[in-house]
């Protein structure tokens, strides 16, 4: 303990001593400040990455449910059976029952292309999050009978219809006149806005009461399937896996076909994960760059101690102090680099709702483009098991860029050094 004292106390009086070659001290401090550099990149851009999954995931699931059970040909006949079967497993905390199908929406002289989904308004509310994003309206207005409707502000908008308008909807199945076929019509009167965020469901999810769209699309009794919310929403495959073989016997026209929310959506959530792995490795190599720079800075620093080295030999001290001393040294550097990376790396990440918004309004810029991307805002996820990752990641490297500088160190010969002193 008092050599390993000993040391780190030389260790840390070169690297805080003045040197009389300046541009050793620029090495070390370019080091540094790029170790720092990279560090707090890596901790921003993987919160960033965290916080785009999260988002994502939570934008998602306020439409689309954890699991859906659905029949062959888009139709399930004996959905009542199956919501009950499903009410009695633990997992589930909540079914509702929905119709799904293509329209076209037409209003003034705007028409969209839209997903028509019919709901149950009280069930819909347990199975998603959709009602607290409604900007409009409620979802209780859509009432059977009444064909009313609720649209994405997006939809709306390209329509340019406003609550009380009304919309008329499509359906492409036709029906057969003396004079051809022609597209089943049903005017419809908007009740409600929803905005989730995110542009796929804002300008293209438009949601009816599911009895006016069981008439529409002519199902009867028929229902398209049953959404359920999950108490772990991370365990939906394997639920999924599970509920697909025990509903198997209750199918009597075909089967029933479970799929869950990672499936629906899973080229959203593998190329996020694909990314943050690509920019962990990307920013890795800055860092480690960065590191190696280490390597020079001790390189001459080991040169311009040859003196010292040979008289700290003389006076008894072993090679593995010697390579002590400058594994310190550089080690400091890169502590002190990681240190102030981390720090600063937290505290933009911590702040990015603020710092993001601040840059755009001072350049008149967006970033994310609402039309463009899925989000429009840049969210922030900040995990501590990747700030510790990324901290022992850059110290092992700032460890490992010492080695030879300080191995070089320990083999000075004292006398050599010291022919020309």
């Amino acid at each position: 303990m008092k050599l390993f004292s000993y040391e780190l106390f030389v260790g840390w009086r070169y690297t805080r001593a003045k040197r009389k070659n300046h541009f050793i001290s620029f090495i070390s401090l370019t080091s540094m400040i790029g170790i720092a550099l990279g560090v707090a990149a890596l901790i921003v851009v993987l919160s960033v990455m965290n916080g785009f999954q999260k988002e994502l995931r939570t934008r998602i699931l306020g439409v689309a449910s954890h699991l859906e059970i659905t029949g062959s040909n888009n139709q399930l006949a004996n959905w009542q059976a199956v919501a009950d079967f499903v009410a009695r497993q633990p997992q589930v905390l909540a079914s509702a029952p929905y119709v799904t199908a293509q329209g076209m929406l037409s209003y003034d002289q705007g028409v969209q292309g839209a997903i028509i989904r019919g709901v149950l308004p009280a069930d819909e509310n347990k199975v998603a999050d959709l009602g607290r994003h409604m900007q409009a309206g409620s979802l209780d207005a859509l009432r059977a009978g009444e064909f009313g409707i609720v649209l994405g502000t997006d939809l709306a908008y390209a329509l340019g219809a406003q609550i009380g308008d009304k919309v008329v909807v499509m359906a492409p199945q036709g029906q057969f006149t003396p004079t051809g076929i022609v597209p089943r019509l049903k005017q419809f009167t908007l009740v409600g806005l929803f905005q989730i965020g995110m542009y796929e469901y804002d300008a293209g999810l438009a949601l009816i009461h599911i009895e006016d769209a069981a008439k529409l699309y002519r199902m009867g009794d028929n229902v398209s399937g049953v959404r359920l919310k999950l108490n772990d929403l991370f365990r939906a495959p394997q639920i999924a896996a599970s509920l697909s073989t025990e509903l198997s016997g209750l199918s009597t026209d075909g089967g029933y076909y479970v799929s869950d929310w990672t499936k629906q959506h899973a080229n959203f959530f593998r190329a996020v994960q694909m990314e943050k792995r690509v920019m962990f490795i990307i920013l890795t190599l800055i860092v480690a760059v960065a590191a190696f720079n280490i390597v020079s800075t001790l390189v001459m620093a080991v040169t311009d101690k040859r003196a010292d080295i040979a008289i700290m030999r003389t006076f008894g001290a072993t090679p593995g102090s010697i390579m002590a001393i400058f594994i310190v040294q550089g080690a400091l550097i890169g502590v002190i680099g990681t240190v102030l990376g981390a720090f600063f790396g937290i505290l933009i990440a911590l702040n990015i709702d603020v710092i993001i918004p601040f840059i755009e309004n001072l350049f008149q810029v967006q970033f994310l483009a609402k039309d463009v991307y899925y989000i429009s805002d840049l969210p922030s996820d900040l995990v501590w098991s990747d700030v510790m990752t990324i901290v022992t990641v850059s110290f092992v490297l700032s460890l490992l860029a010492t080695v030879y500088p300080s191995y070089k160190a320990s083999r000075t010969n004292p006398a050599e050094a010291l022919r020309y002193e």
